[in-house]
């Protein structure tokens, strides 16, 4: 007997060193891994969360940040129905760079599928972008806006579950399909095909 009743894909996107990787760990296992390696090509993992009177299986595609790998990246965003674009609030060249992640968002999803815009690392004291600028940005691009520190956990768990009640909320409105339709065998036949990550700093 099935343990959820609809399954929802969330893909995260970013530049490189964003902490993605630990946005996701932080949310699935409630876990912070100082040696945290970078993603290479795509991966993957799910939770079961309750929302309503349902549970709903969130399957979350953490994706590699840098440039060689976009072209793997881009074909993931088939059937997402929430991107996570992510950037750190310490660096402003991965602010500057979001335009590229939105771009594929927004030309490679639904249209009513969701885009949240995460400003990450807020535990950080040397802070170069601030809310004010971000909350602009998300503004002119239609986005919904939080920010998150994956280190203590801050918001984490919150921008998960508002995303996705949100997600529910549209698809029983109808304004939403979804398409996500793999078995767990298929999953997981999929995953173990991917590259393993490397070693180095969190992306």
């Amino acid at each position: 007997m099935s343990t959820y009743t609809m399954i929802f894909k969330y893909i995260v996107v970013g530049g490189m060193g964003t902490g993605k990787t630990s946005l996701l760990n932080r949310f699935i296992d409630d876990e912070f891994y100082t040696d945290c390696p970078h993603t290479i090509g795509i991966e993957f993992a799910a939770k079961v969360v309750p929302v309503s009177d349902e549970r709903i299986k969130v399957q979350v595609w953490d994706t590699a940040g840098q440039e060689r790998f976009r072209a793997i990246t881009r074909s993931y965003f088939r059937g997402a129905v929430c991107t996570l674009l992510v950037y750190d609030v310490s660096r402003r060249k991965s602010f500057n760079q979001l335009t590229t992640w939105l771009n594929d968002a927004q030309n490679l999803t639904n249209p009513n599928s969701l885009i949240l815009l995460i400003g990450n690392k807020i535990d950080l004291e040397e802070r170069v972008v601030t809310r004010e600028e971000a909350e602009e940005f998300a503004q002119e691009n239609n986005l919904l806006y939080t920010e998150t520190s994956a280190k203590t956990g801050e918001n984490v768990n919150d921008a998960f579950m508002d995303m996705t009640k949100k997600v529910y909320k549209l698809v029983k409105e109808g304004k939403l399909k979804l398409t996500t339709t793999q078995t767990e065998n298929e999953m997981d036949l999929e995953t173990d095909n991917k590259p393993k990550k490397d070693s180095g700093g969190c992306c």
